[in-house]
């Protein structure tokens, strides 16, 4: 990507993340936001669909952003207690830009990323993972349950949200079959 074009999108982001702070994204028109971001229409459709394609962009590289900040995604099934509060950190790292690009109608993109992401992240790294459905439910439990449990106890603190959480995760693998899947047992498998 060349220089000017790095600065394209870099004002256009400005321009966009500044909108979005104080506007829901049905209110904000690429009108507005090309004058805010001194660029003609033309040039705003050379690079994004219309305002969504560039709120899914924005959004994904934040999530990528989390994402990429997680040394042992793999711990989410292993150590999960290690893992939330890592997770909480780098979320809590980027928590004003977070919060301006997933207010409203777009609150539950985070979640939904942020599984996608540490589905494929996780199954990179650990694929015997892949196809045991009793480990995909509690990843999937612990990734919606651990998001809104710290949404609805943010005043109680990080630290101590992440806490609990990662002592109830580590209870829930008492439940499961030792990691990885023991190979005597049938794998349960998505249908």
């Amino acid at each position: 990507m060349d220089l000017r074009t790095k600065k394209t999108q870099r004002s256009i982001f400005n321009a966009f993340l500044e909108l979005r702070a104080r506007y829901p994204l049905e209110k904000i028109t690429v009108k507005e936001l090309c004058s805010k971001a001194d660029i003609h229409k033309s040039t705003f459709y050379a690079h994004y669909q219309d305002l969504y394609d560039l709120a899914d962009t924005l959004e994904t590289e934040v999530v990528d952003q989390v994402l990429d900040s997680i040394q042992n995604p793999e711990y989410a099934l292993e150590r999960p207690a290690e893992f939330i509060r890592e997770l909480f950190r780098a979320y809590h790292a980027r928590d004003p830009l977070i919060q301006t690009l997933f207010s409203g109608s777009r609150s539950g993109q985070l979640i939904e990323k942020t599984e996608s992401g540490l589905h494929r992240l996780i199954f990179q790294r650990r694929p015997e993972y892949q196809n045991n459905a009793d480990l995909q439910i509690l990843l999937s439990c612990m990734i919606y349950g651990g998001y809104h449990a710290y949404l609805r106890n943010r005043e109680c603190g990080m630290e101590r949200v992440a806490e609990v959480l990662g002592r109830l995760a580590e209870e829930a693998q008492v439940l499961f079959p030792p990691f990885p899947p023991d190979p005597s047992k049938p794998p349960l498998t998505s249908e």
